[in-house]
């Protein structure tokens, strides 16, 4: 390492991103990727919008017997 760096042209914060904004990866085990891959061949749709979808089903679910 350099003894001195100069960040005289620096720009503070140029590369944050707020936590809000990150998206992970969600990996599937491959023979739920494969049943749903086969639910979707013919439809025009992607995995990840059905995936999403059903999600949403299953909170709207959890929140009736929660509530």
């Amino acid at each position: 390492m350099k003894k001195e760096y100069d960040f005289t042209n620096a720009e503070q914060g140029k590369f944050y991103i707020p936590l809000e904004e990150i998206e992970a990866p969600i990996y599937l085990d491959k023979d739920v990727a494969l049943f749903f891959a086969d639910k979707l061949k013919g439809k025009n749709e992607n995995l990840q919008s059905l995936i999403n979808e059903l999600l949403r089903k299953d909170i709207e679910i959890a929140n009736r017997f929660s509530a």
